[in-house]
């Protein structure tokens, strides 16, 4: 298939969704979950979860980047922007991602020079027409969006700017999926993988999850076609008592991943210690941070940052729902006080956040397509 259109093709959708039926044992229930938040938007917006048999579960995963990002490491990287000498770049994505004392956009709303971006280069270009003042890229997003970062520092270096930074939330899936097959409140069949971090970082990484924990993973995919495919390949595993890594996705993810983009990242950033992330609290070397050479351009180098960790509201479930235990319908806040106009929580701001999709494609009952 080479368009688009095939891939949503709903006689297409209704014979792997028939072949999916015949392949579930009717006496077990799966639970399996889409690692990355694009699946899950995917799968809410063309109704996928209607064609599959009742006892097939999707479970989100913590593949949403914005979400993930604890309150803390917000609040430090709008402190930053307190220097009426600075201006802050971000993605859109970032910008209603609430701190304790606001968004970026509020902190804009109220006078800090906080503007978007669509790409860390523009945060260069920024850099170099404001030359008396310091720009600094907020920095977010997994193996996906690194190499970008890591590119534009390289060039940043090579042209000699010096006010320039970057605010460095970079983090690994990897280790978020190992702590979520640690956690004793989390039963998993197996694993949609995630497409767009997989064109980087390509399949191998996921070998342990198969090995270690025994869980099938299947690298897909965002079509309709895409995700049922992936899940019909978990199934026929799981009946032959298999666990393994499948590259579903071949069209765009190498096996090996993307190396010059690896080998770009290898000199720019290195692993932190620890990390803490959203709902699944402190990993270790879950993240990454300028390397020494690149030290020059590290915006918690460049300025003092508080570091103090900050609680999600009490009510607010983020960190459930991020985990895949609860159902963002489940939250108490949700569609109530947390809604796309009023996000408290950054599950509800992101383009990939859970309870985003859930709001846009089910709980209001919004027509979606197959």
């Amino acid at each position: 298939m080479k368009y688009v259109d095939e891939f949503r093709d709903p006689a297409l959708v209704g014979a792997v969704a028939h072949e999916i039926a015949r392949a579930a044992d009717p006496q077990r229930h799966y639970r399996i979950m889409e690692v990355c938040g694009g699946h899950t938007h995917a799968i809410y917006r063309h109704g996928l979860k209607d064609v599959l048999p009742p006892n097939i579960e999707l479970v989100h995963g913590p593949g949403c980047p914005v979400c993930v990002l604890p309150m803390g490491r917000v609040d430090d990287g709008l402190s930053i922007v307190d220097n009426s000498d600075v201006i802050m770049t971000a993605f859109g994505d970032m910008m209603r991602v609430p701190g304790t004392k606001g968004t970026p956009l509020e902190y804009k709303a109220r006078g800090a020079d906080v503007r978007m971006v669509y790409s860390p280069l523009d945060a260069l270009r920024i850099a170099q027409a404001n030359p008396s003042r310091h720009v600094y890229f907020f920095a977010i997003g997994f193996e996906t969006t690194a190499p970008s970062t890591a590119l534009t520092l390289m060039r940043a270096k090579a042209l000699g700017v010096r006010n320039f930074s970057v605010f460095c939330n970079h983090v690994t899936i990897v280790p978020a999926i190992r702590a979520i097959l640690d956690s004793p409140d989390m039963r998993l069949d197996g694993f949609v993988g995630p497409g767009h971090v997989s064109t980087v970082i390509g399949c191998r990484p996921y070998e342990f999850i198969a090995h270690n924990y025994r869980k099938p993973v299947v690298v897909s995919g965002f079509e309709p076609l895409d995700i049922l495919e992936s899940v019909l390949m978990i199934l026929h595993q799981l009946a032959a008592g298999e666990s393994k890594v499948e590259n579903q996705y071949r069209r765009i993810v190498p096996w090996e991943g993307n190396l010059p983009a690896l080998k770009a990242m290898t000199e720019v950033f290195e692993l932190r210690p620890y990390f803490e992330w959203r709902g699944l609290g402190f990993i270790s070397q879950s993240a990454l941070r300028l390397s020494t050479a690149y030290a020059s351009f590290d915006s918690e180098v460049q300025f003092e940052v508080p570091g103090v960790r900050v609680t999600d509201p009490k009510a607010a479930q983020c960190g459930e729902v991020l985990k895949g235990v609860l159902k963002p319908v489940q939250c108490k806040l949700f569609g109530k006080e947390c809604n796309p106009e009023h996000p408290i929580g950054a599950l509800m701001v992101s383009s990939e956040g859970a309870c985003a999709a859930y709001y846009r494609y089910v709980h209001h009952g919004e027509p979606v397509s197959a």
